[in-house]
């Protein structure tokens, strides 16, 4: 959600900003724009729409221009045109800032400044940020109130204004007068560092980073990073030093290219098979059949011995949770409940000593799941992380974790690291399960069957030439029901979220069961129901189901279980995947959901990597 881009170097600062911006485009914006110092004067230039509009309107770039700020925006405070686009200048024209997060107390703020007599030309709350440290760069005063040892009066300000503001920031920062420094600044929002050969790139995100360097600095939260020629330093914004190290950013600028693929979704479709393979590499040890979960090992014992595990999520990682609060009662016997992050932020929650906490997210930034993190914690649970970004906010806030190491996901739809999370979820219950009640055979199964989870993948995804066909023959109805029983329901919830994402058909996930609970008042033969019904313990019931909207006139897309022909009868349209434990089936049965979401997406003229509205990480509540 936004990106931020700045650069400091020796090279052409325009360039890097705009293929910086692209790099990002998958976070979703809806305006963008650049601020350039030029000749000791700040040029901003911004736009709504698309970074290919920016282009357009920029002046062509000079080489001695070589440092500069850019952003895109996705609207919280004020509409999304031209004036209320990043990057904002204050209101003395020195300072240009742009930012990432909401600033809860912006309107006390700006009441404050107006009275002061500074004038405001956006609705946005991040003009108040641009506003308050041009004041205070304006207003330094001496005897205790200005700058400190070795601070220019632009840091001093900086952090001034930082005291003053209340809520989530990432925060890229120029001033005229300092045409050799760039300030980052952090606070729930991500903000990286790359430090290449007297060259630094500050970004929210690495994809912005790795074309020109692996090496990375990860600001925490009250911190700032003041950059110049010379090298940058770090400290909290009360000017107390920090010592950073450099770490490597884990992915290379190949995995986020294209690679021949139409869009970045059908190439993480695809990808599934070796993320898979990287996830659980090194993981399964089939020798002694156990699980090793590095990142965990030093609390298993703690895990085991819980009696009470809450999963916390948003989104597409909610319905890899509730895969896992079925697996953790199966194969644990631990009683699991998953809870939305953004409810459970709110809630008054029961957390009781000995509670343990697992909060899911891809980015590690999001708002409302980083949030859940520090509730938890302040409550006293043990918090497990299961995140996919190296360095993220949750994976340094929680007491242990799990990386999911399928590489960077630019599709704003989720999808490779769905079934990621339910690998690392089922491996963790797997070892969990191992350690209380269940035998060693059994995990020696459950091993083996993970291991041939990839080929048979592989075997799904030579299918969707097929899905693209069933897709084409219901892409005109604007209402779909997906329903499951046992651990194909979150798949329902799952493979209805995706078609609402990047298709904007209207769809609703549902346990099969519950469809004559009312629901099925809304069957006719302009509403596809998309039936899971492999083979397992419910089949029979959901067979009962399906026959209940074929009775009423419904059309049925079934994905089942491959050879079984007595389903075929009942499917006007079928999909198969391969035979596996119920327990591991969601990682098979979303794979041709994703793909009839794609497909149909598609086939409707549709940007799938880049869904109105949304957003690939909401940092923002």
């Amino acid at each position: 959600m936004c990106g931020i881009v700045a650069y400091l170097g020796k090279k052409t600062v325009q360039p890097i900003l705009i293929e910086g911006l692209k790099r990002l485009e998958y976070r979703g914006y809806d305006s963008a724009g650049v601020a350039i110092l030029r000749d000791g004067t700040i040029k901003i230039t911004k736009t709504s729409g698309r970074i290919s509009v920016l282009e357009d309107i920029l002046e062509p770039p000079r080489k001695e221009d070589t440092l500069g700020i850019g952003h895109t925006r996705w609207a919280t405070h004020g509409k999304p045109n031209t004036t209320n686009a990043h990057p904002h200048l204050d209101y003395t024209g020195k300072i240009a800032v742009v930012h990432n997060g909401i600033i809860e107390n912006f309107a006390t703020l700006r009441k404050w400044l107006e009275g002061e007599g500074v004038n405001f030309i956006t609705e946005t709350d991040t003009e108040v940020i641009s506003n308050l440290i041009g004041y205070f760069y304006c207003h330094e005063t001496n005897g205790g109130n200005g700058p400190g040892s070795g601070q220019n009066k632009f840091e001093w300000a900086v952090q001034r204004a930082l005291h003053e503001v209340h809520g989530t920031y990432g925060l890229a920062i120029l001033c005229s007068d300092f045409p050799g420094t760039l300030i980052g600044a952090k606070k729930g929002s991500p903000l990286i560092l790359g430090v290449g050969n007297n060259e630094y790139i500050l970004a929210s995100d690495a994809a912005a980073i790795v074309e020109h360097t692996t090496q990375a600095v990860y600001l925490a939260d009250n911190e700032m990073v003041t950059i110049t020629p010379e090298g940058f330093s770090t400290k909290t914004i009360d000017n107390v030093s920090v010592s950073k190290v450099l770490k490597e950013i884990e992915f290379s600028l190949e995995q986020i290219e294209l690679d021949g693929f139409e869009h970045h979704m059908l190439k993480e479709i695809f990808e599934q098979p070796h993320a898979l393979e990287t996830c659980m590499g090194g993981r399964l040890d089939t020798r002694d059949n156990k699980i090793v979960l590095g990142g965990v090992s030093n609390y298993l014992r703690e895990l085991t011995k819980t009696k009470r595990i809450i999963i916390t999520a948003c989104g597409t990682a909610w319905h890899a949770g509730l895969v896992g609060e079925f697996l953790f009662e199966n194969l644990v016997r631990i009683p699991t409940e998953t809870e939305y992050a953004s409810e459970f932020r709110y809630r008054n929650p029961v957390i009781e000593v000995g509670t343990v906490v697992i909060c899911i997210s891809q980015s590690g930034e999001t708002a409302d799941t980083l949030a859940a993190v520090e509730q938890a914690k302040e409550r006293g649970a043990t918090v497990v992380g299961i995140v996919n970004a190296v360095g993220s906010s949750i994976a340094r806030q929680t007491d242990a974790g799990i990386y999911l190491h399928v590489g960077p996901e630019i599709g704003v739809a989720s999808t490779k690291a769905f079934t990621a999370q339910v690998a690392v979820l089922t491996m963790l219950a797997l070892e969990l399960g191992r350690r209380k009640h269940i035998s060693s055979d059994q995990v020696e199964f459950y091993i083996k069957e993970l291991l041939k989870i990839p080929d048979k993948i592989n075997k799904i995804l030579e299918q969707s030439s097929n899905i693209k066909k069933i897709a084409q023959a219901n892409i005109d109805k604007e209402n779909w029901l997906f329903l499951g029983r046992g651990f194909n329901y979150p798949v329902a919830l799952e493979g209805a979220l995706k078609l609402k994402e990047i298709s904007y058909i209207h769809a609703e996930g549902l346990p099969a069961a519950e469809m004559k609970h009312g629901p099925i008042a809304l069957i006719t033969d302009k509403m596809p129901a998309v039936f899971i019904a492999t083979k397992g313990p419910q089949y029979d019931k959901i067979m009962g189901n399906i026959e209940e909207v074929r009775a009423r006139g419904g059309k049925t897309i079934i994905v089942a279980t491959e050879g079984d022909e007595n389903i075929s009868t009942v499917a006007d349209h079928l999909i198969s995947v391969p035979d596996a434990p119920e327990l591991l089936q969601p990682m098979l049965t979303v794979i041709p959901l994703q793909l009839l979401a794609y497909h149909a997406a598609v086939l409707r003229g549709h940007d799938v990597d880049k869904p109105r509205n949304l957003a690939k990480s909401v940092t923002v509540e």
